[in-house]
């Protein structure tokens, strides 16, 4: 970087928000990919923090201008490479871009991008009501699950990220800022740009503040330990539950030697020793007695479909211990894991899924340990690390995952986003007809491919 784009970048932000030095920014060069596959950040890399849309609409109007890489950050919590800046170039925190003001009366909050997860949902809570969505790690800024669209355990009921999103200011890679909706539940106006932007992973714009839609808090819950001695009796009971009226908070599978591994390392015990899996169903209704008539009749249910004796969790301590469990799964496998998948299927097909899982585990002579979010069919499968296999077993396996996904006429990425280490993927599994009208949309947004080169879209000449 030229001197005089770097002295530019002092004038818009301030000496102290302009950020050099491996020490200094090592922090900004990862998110929480997995080792193996995580892409290898540039050398040349600047890390900038605005206070605002407008030094935003500075720094990328410079950028354009200068036709230098931005790579937008939230909170790296990624899991598929797309924060990782790969080549030279500025990366733009949002992390000063927080604050939030909650309207009741609308059952809405004006936030900023770079507030966290954790902060979102104390606020929201202090002020009486719900911010449903929970997609893991609360350290999460509010841009990024914007920008990844993320889901998590209780999209089931309240649905993903898109489902929460009325409104959002949006800095173009021109520089100009762009307001989009607001506090509506219905707009109509002209095509749906704000419905775009969502899930586009930062390569259209840098969105700098949200209007998401709050609910009402529910007034109990409690979480159905529900185990199993087959695989199978557990994933085709939760059709029955949803034919049967029953909507869920949350309804997640996990394995026995998962839950059991997890909560050693984290200094818990499982609450139960029976069967081999188990559905974690999450109840929250308005009182107790809904609370326990609607639970009552979904373990019912559960019980015609052959489960074991049900654990019902109704003490908070109770709750936050079991969901921490399953939230931690990931961190622990993390140190041994090669990749971790996010394959979706049609619900109703995920024991499918989990078959054909278990069959290229027997090709490859591998464990291919697998759990998720069951309701809406979306399965975390871990590719773990075997000594003497080098990437291409990697890439190998993936692919075969990938391609029964597809059989099923599944996705590759229900939650995660393709980022930079799926984007040699997506040309398998996406039209031609489909690839070309993602390619004219980028260039038509940023024409010089300056934010997030590398990300979501395969092929494209980088803004060097």
């Amino acid at each position: 970087m030229d001197n005089q784009t770097f002295n530019a970048l002092r004038e818009i932000v301030g000496e102290n928000n302009v950020l050099t030095g491996l020490t200094r920014i090592q922090d900004y060069l990862k998110d929480e990919t997995a080792e193996p596959v995580r892409p290898r950040p540039a050398s040349d890399v600047v890390v900038v923090k605005p206070a605002d849309a407008k030094e935003i609409s500075e720094i990328l109007g410079l950028a354009n201008n200068k036709r230098v890489c931005i790579f937008v950050r939230g909170g790296g919590t990624g899991l598929v490479g797309g924060a990782v800046p790969t080549s030279d170039g500025i990366v733009l925190s949002l992390e000063r871009l927080g604050g939030i003001e909650i309207d009741k009366e609308n059952l809405m909050a004006d936030v900023g991008a770079g507030l966290t997860l954790e902060k979102l949902i104390f606020e929201v809570e202090n002020a009486g009501l719900q911010f449903p969505l929970h997609p893991g790690d609360e350290s999460a800024q509010v841009g990024g699950l914007v920008a990844t669209n993320a889901g998590g355990a209780n999209a089931i009921r309240y649905g993903v990220m898109r489902n929460y999103v009325r409104g959002m200011e949006l800095v173009l890679p021109s520089g100009e800022i762009l307001r989009l909706g607001g506090k509506l539940h219905k707009n109509n106006v002209g095509y749906d740009l704000m419905d775009l932007i969502i899930g586009s992973e930062g390569t259209l714009g840098v969105i700098t503040r949200v209007i998401l839609r709050l609910y009402p808090k529910s007034g109990v819950t409690a979480i159905l330990i529900v185990p199993y001695d087959s695989r199978h009796d557990a994933v085709n009971t939760v059709p029955k539950i949803l034919q049967d009226g029953r909507v869920p908070f949350a309804i997640e599978y996990v394995e026995k030697d998962l839950v059991d591994k997890t909560a050693r390392a984290i200094g818990e015990d499982w609450p139960t020793g029976e069967g081999n899996c188990y559905l974690l169903i999450k109840m929250a209704e308005a009182n107790r007695d809904q609370l326990l008539m609607e639970s009552q009749r979904t373990a019912e249910i559960c019980q015609r479909s052959g489960c074991l004796e049900i654990l019902f969790a109704e003490p908070m301590d109770d709750q936050r211990k079991i969901s921490r469990i399953r939230s931690e799964i990931y961190s622990v496998l993390k140190r041994e894991t090669a990749d971790i998948l996010d394959a979706t299927v049609p619900p109703a097909s995920i024991g499918k899924l989990m078959d054909a899982v278990d069959e290229i585990g027997k090709k490859y002579a591998v464990h291919l340990p697998a759990y998720g979010h069951v309701g809406d069919g979306n399965l975390h499968i871990h590719i773990m690390k075997e000594n003497g296999k080098d990437d291409n077993y990697i890439i190998e396996l993936r692919d075969e995952v990938y391609r029964a996904t597809n059989a099923l006429k599944g996705v590759i990425t229900g939650e995660h986003g393709i980022g930079r280490t799926r984007v040699a993927s997506i040309s398998s599994f996406v039209s031609h007809e489909e690839m070309n009208l993602m390619r004219k949309i980028k260039a038509l947004f940023d024409p010089k491919n300056i934010l997030n080169p590398g990300v979501k879209i395969p092929d494209l000449q980088t803004c060097k």
